[in-house]
């Protein structure tokens, strides 16, 4: 920089030329020219050391592209770079940048987030059975209740397909959530959908209780309707990670804010049911939406409930009576009042013991001498004949 500042003073001064100039700064003439331009059109500032970078690069992102990536992240701010990547592509075609590139352009106008750490993943003790395809079983649960504008509580019974994802159910609720509320539910999306070989829940009101193999109304209701039960350890949901991951998606996209009241929260609901499984692409399903994926189950709801499963003619059969007890050679037998004007099947073991099944379900074993049922330490399921092939 002195050097071209000493060039151009002795310029100025008259008295060198431009050949004099090369030679006392030794440069060739048209370097001498070059100067001489720059210091007349910027003074001295233009004397400095300029960018080498080119004003354009070939593999930069074109404006055409960053808008539409904006445009997409305002019309949908929860989904990021692989989800937003996944439905440029169609509109973009081979104008579309990579992920990284779009993760990037996000990060530049701050509407990307950083992820928390992650703790390393817990393996599941009891993996998903069935679902290698739809409707081999479904995750019923109750998202963490709130409050809305007004003040009310809602609680929403949500209902999911383990093997494509697809949200069949998202209800809102604010009554007490037992048989009575949620079965008409149960029975719509039944009606709607088919029903599932399975059914995997927590250990919770109304899907489970203390009582005999965890029976409740509602889980005899659907051993009625020839569905299995699954329930995940007490404490342990990562064994339903799928569907609990859903949840952090619904929170965030419903209930931040609460709307004014249930009739709003509502819409909300229906609404993000909508997007999760038309639009909202999903990693598991190679960034296909879920309803891509799914199809209603074959297994339509009956009109009425079916027969009970006759029990072998070796076995002896009882009738549970209201209490929730039956009758052995007189005395009372307490098995569980949800399984009160069912019918048990008792197979006999040996040293006066008996095996004490519902339909296919083992609850337990009875020893005449003591006169009470010792429970299974786990809910057994007994496959028959029909599910073999899906076990």
């Amino acid at each position: 920089m002195n050097e071209r500042v000493s060039l151009i003073n002795d310029y100025v001064s008259g008295d060198f030329g431009i050949s004099e100039l090369s030679v006392e700064y030794e440069v060739s003439r048209k370097t001498v020219y070059k100067w001489i331009e720059r210091f007349e059109s910027g003074s001295w500032e233009a004397l400095k050391d300029q960018s080498r970078a080119p004003l354009q690069h070939p593999n930069a992102t074109s404006a055409k592209a960053e808008a539409a990536i904006l445009a997409l992240k305002a019309k949908k701010p929860l989904w990021g770079a692989p989800k937003l990547h996944s439905r440029l592509v169609a509109l973009l075609g081979e104008d579309c940048p990579v992920e990284s590139t779009i993760s990037q352009i996000l990060r530049r106008h701050g509407l990307s987030r950083v992820a928390k750490r992650r703790r390393g993943a817990v393996p599941s003790e009891q993996p998903l059975s069935h679902c290698v395809a739809p409707n081999g079983v479904w995750s019923a649960d109750f998202k963490g209740w709130f409050r809305t504008g007004d003040g009310h509580k809602c609680t929403p019974l949500t209902i999911s397909d383990g093997h494509s994802r697809y949200l069949l159910c998202c209800q809102g609720l604010r009554e007490e959530l037992g048989m009575v509320t949620v079965k008409p539910l149960f029975i719509s999306t039944f009606r709607q959908n088919g029903m599932p070989q399975a059914m995997r829940t927590d250990n919770g009101t109304p899907f489970a209780s203390t009582g005999l193999a965890g029976l409740t109304l509602l889980s005899v209701w659907w051993v009625r309707l020839g569905i299995n039960l699954e329930r995940i350890e007490p404490g342990q949901p990562q064994q339903n990670g799928r569907h609990e991951r859903m949840h952090r998606t619904l929170k965030e996209a419903t209930t931040n804010p609460a709307r004014r009241n249930l009739a709003r929260q509502q819409e909300a609901f229906d609404a993000f049911r909508r997007e999760y499984n038309e639009e909202r692409p999903h990693e598991a399903l190679e960034q296909k939406p879920p309803a891509t994926v799914y199809r209603p189950s074959e297994r339509e709801y009956p009109q009425r409930l079916p027969e009970q499963r006759g029990y072998p003619d070796d076995w002896e059969k009882r009738m549970v009576r209201k209490g929730g007890q039956i009758k052995w050679r007189g005395k009372d037998v307490r098995l569980t009042q949800a399984l009160w004007g069912q019918e048990v099947g008792l197979r006999p073991m040996e040293d006066g013991c008996w095996e004490v099944y519902f339909e296919h379900l083992a609850l337990g074993l009875f020893n005449e001498r003591k006169g009470h049922i010792v429970p299974s330490k786990r809910l057994i399921i007994k496959p028959t004949e029909d599910d073999n092939d899906l076990l």
